[in-house]
């Protein structure tokens, strides 16, 4: 049972803390990926896909403006672009810039923070004034309803940055069929993938010679400090990248310096020296695997682009009326 002296249960997110509670208990202690995306958690991350070994943002920008006609014609007129984790705009304005006005006419963008969501409407009001703006504040791995006023509306699906990588691929497939169920029969939908490749371009995407990244994955200490009734040393932990070869996946850790206790929300938690919490998944499919998951999830191709270096892919998909 928790030791609940020495904290105030006023000061604590309960919900929080029991989540990280839970993950922290398995054998290989865990952290879900979500929690890093606090405000400065965002701060950092808009940091990191600046950097020059985070190859991942500037490629798929650049193949998105490269290919944005091909994928318009691909859209019938009038239709909503419905984009998954949309914290903000720039990988839409990709789409939208490229629109003759004619094609995507609204754009509910998905995501957990309202706040971020209402901020974007706010811009996109000002810059794209003939673009109706419905924001849907969702966990987009749940079932998504889309407002009543898109319900008639042409559905393009969009997940940009790769994001897919960042769900196990049993969690992957599931999403692909919840996108299948909420975009409908008719849809088409445009997912970023980040490719698999070589590890020495892998990893200082994951573990930059700023420290920028490292300072991200350590922020999820300094939220449950705050948030959670948790008090980690944060210099007591490292940041590490690793590249799984069997799981073709990039791994963050955090690794314990030292033999530690450390207590959240009164219950304490032994770390042995060495000991790590796995923070994040990144995989990285072939193109081949990608497309099984995506059929599993009864969706079928229609075009895959990539650019000259084969770093990065997008997928149009549409629904896949034999399955």
């Amino acid at each position: 049972m928790p030791n609940d002296s020495g904290f105030s249960a006023r000061a604590v997110d309960r919900a929080l803390a029991d989540l990280a509670l839970a993950g922290l208990a398995r054998p290989q202690k865990t952290l879900p990926a979500k929690l890093f995306y606090d405000e400065e958690g965002c701060r950092l991350f808009y940091r990191i896909v600046e950097l020059p070994e985070y190859y991942l943002t500037r490629t798929e920008t650049a193949l998105l403006r490269d290919v944005a006609p091909a994928v318009l014609e691909a859209v019938p007129p009038g239709a909503v672009m419905v984009e998954y984790g949309a914290s903000e705009e720039a990988k839409a304005l990709c789409l939208l810039g490229a629109d003759d006005g004619q094609r995507i006419k609204a754009y509910a963008p998905i995501d957990v923070a309202m706040p971020a969501l209402r901020q974007m409407r706010t811009r996109l009001m000002a810059s794209h004034p003939h673009l109706a703006v419905h924001p849907v504040a969702a966990d987009f791995t749940d079932p998504v309803n889309l407002p009543r006023a898109v319900a008639s509306m042409p559905r393009l699906g969009f997940f940009p940055g790769s994001t897919i990588g960042n769900l196990d691929p049993g969690d992957a497939s599931r999403f692909l069929a919840l996108a299948h169920r909420t975009l409908g029969a008719d849809s088409r939908f445009l997912v970023g993938v980040d490719l698999r490749k070589d590890p020495s371009v892998l990893l200082p995407a994951y573990d930059d010679a700023a420290g920028v990244t490292a300072a991200f994955n350590r922020n999820i200490l300094v939220r449950l400090n705050r948030e959670a009734g948790a008090d980690f040393d944060i210099g007591a932990f490292a940041h590490r990248a690793v590249w799984n070869d069997a799981d073709s996946r990039i791994e963050m850790h955090l690794v314990s310096r030292a033999v530690q206790t450390v207590s959240i929300a009164g219950c304490a938690l032994h770390f042995e020296r060495g000991e790590t919490i796995h923070t994040e998944n990144s995989y990285k499919y072939t193109p081949e695997r990608f497309l099984a998951i995506a059929a599993e999830a009864g969706w079928r191709c229609t075009a895959i682009w990539t650019d000259p270096a084969q770093l990065f892919a997008l997928f149009m998909l549409r629904p896949d009326r034999a399955a």
